[in-house]
């Protein structure tokens, strides 16, 4: 006899000897699967496009609620038809597969990763200023350069260009302001010659004291020139 303590609560009849038991299990885990597949790129991995505004326009939700400013870093990869044009589609394909992977790798837990479109991807950072968000997309811009993607004996080697943009509490920006402030950088760093970072003037930076000693020598850094030498002429 069923102890009425441990009646199954998960049946929908209510029975000790649930038959729909294992099925219920079986399609919260078909559910949860397919709920997944909505929100993540198929290609690379991260999350889609259809995640990323739906998370850009929570977290700038959370920036008014709290009062901590988020960061947005658009990324778009160089010349990235020539790569298509010289290598083939396929290899293009493991391009961004490899891209999205060292992402990742380089971002915080908490931040958001994800494919924009094509070869554009969006990086939203919780809870970081425009100082915080220049050494992390420094920081990522200088790890795709450094690492190739290797197609049988030869290495591809790829270079991004970046653009920030700040979303502050009182801002009456919405998502879509946020994108195109952003992109408006990245095109930027596209024009002045790529492989680079552009974003808001440092001036505007309202407080770099939570900046740690080797933040604040990168930015150093970066705004002195040191940190951005000349690139070759490109096409």
């Amino acid at each position: 006899m069923a102890d009425d303590h441990s009646s199954p609560k998960d049946c929908p009849l209510g029975e000790a000897n649930c038959a729909f038991l294992s099925e219920a299990a079986e399609l919260r885990e078909k559910i949860a699967q397919l709920s997944e597949l909505v929100h993540t790129d198929t290609l690379t991995g991260i999350a889609n496009f259809r995640y990323f505004i739906q998370a850009l326009g929570q977290e700038m939700e959370r920036t008014r609620r709290s009062g901590q400013p988020m960061a947005l870093v658009m990324v778009d990869l160089d010349f990235f038809k020539k790569i298509n044009d010289s290598w083939g589609h396929e290899v293009g394909n493991k391009a961004l597969i490899h891209i999205a992977q060292l992402m990742r790798q380089s971002v915080r837990t908490f931040d958001i990763p994800c494919r924009y479109g094509g070869e554009e991807f969006g990086i939203i950072l919780p809870g970081t200023d425009l100082a915080g968000s220049i050494v992390l997309a420094e920081r990522m811009r200088k790890i795709i350069e450094a690492s190739p993607l290797t197609v049988g004996d030869k290495d591809l080697i790829m270079t991004a260009s970046l653009g920030i943009q700040v979303h502050y509490a009182g801002q009456a920006d919405t998502a879509e302001d946020l994108v195109k402030k952003a992109d408006q950088y990245l095109y930027q760093a596209k024009s002045e010659g790529r492989n680079r970072t552009c974003h808001a003037p440092f001036k505007h930076i309202e407080d770099i004291s939570s900046v740690s000693h080797d933040e604040k020598e990168v930015l150093f850094n970066l705004f002195s020139g040191k940190g951005l030498e000349e690139d070759p002429p490109q096409e």
